[in-house]
């Protein structure tokens, strides 16, 4: 039997230093995970790339590839972009393509590919009036963006639980998706 593919892609918030064990839930319910970092978050997670990397069976990748390079990530089924930062889901939502990440949602956007997001913003900037926006920008555009309501909630600055980070939603929403 194949396994569904699923791409875990993750910015440079507190929460993605959970990734692996992430990576470990998906994968017992039969998911197989690619991971994505963008630079900051691969940067935070530079010791333990090489583990994610014989945890997945892929490499994880921080960088879009060359156009001589070849693919070495199969087609993925659905993808979840957690935690997503204020910074990559505004860059996402204006089609701002400056890293491999951003790059990726823009992308599934256009070609209506399977998408699930999930911010992790605090309060101060979740009032950011482009905030707002980008999340009605997305959720228009057909990405399932879990935030307020049964989704992520920001708590003000300084009182988030990175261990409190639903990532179960995003793994629900994603295979429900499939």
């Amino acid at each position: 039997m194949t396994s569904r593919v699923l791409y875990l892609f993750g910015s440079a918030a507190p929460p993605v230093l959970d990734i692996a064990d992430v990576v470990r839930r998906a994968q017992a319910d039969g998911w197989s995970v690619c991971v994505g970092l963008t630079r900051t978050a691969a940067e935070w997670l530079e010791d333990e790339l090489p583990a994610l990397e014989r945890q997945t069976g892929h490499p994880v990748r921080s960088a879009a590839r060359t156009p001589s390079d070849v693919a070495v990530w199969p087609r993925a089924d659905v993808a979840v972009l957690a935690p997503a930062t204020l910074n990559t889901v505004n860059a996402a939502a204006l089609g701002l393509t400056s890293d491999f990440v951003t790059g990726y949602i823009v992308e599934a956007v256009g070609k209506r590919w399977p998408l699930v997001m999930m911010p992790s913003v605090n309060s101060a900037y979740a009032t950011h009036p482009q905030f707002g926006r980008s999340i009605r920008t997305l959720r228009g555009a057909g990405v399932r963006v879990l935030y307020g309501e049964g989704g992520f909630q920001p708590l003000p600055p300084g009182q988030g639980d990175p261990k409190a980070y639903p990532w179960h939603l995003a793994l629900e929403a994603a295979a429900a998706m499939v």
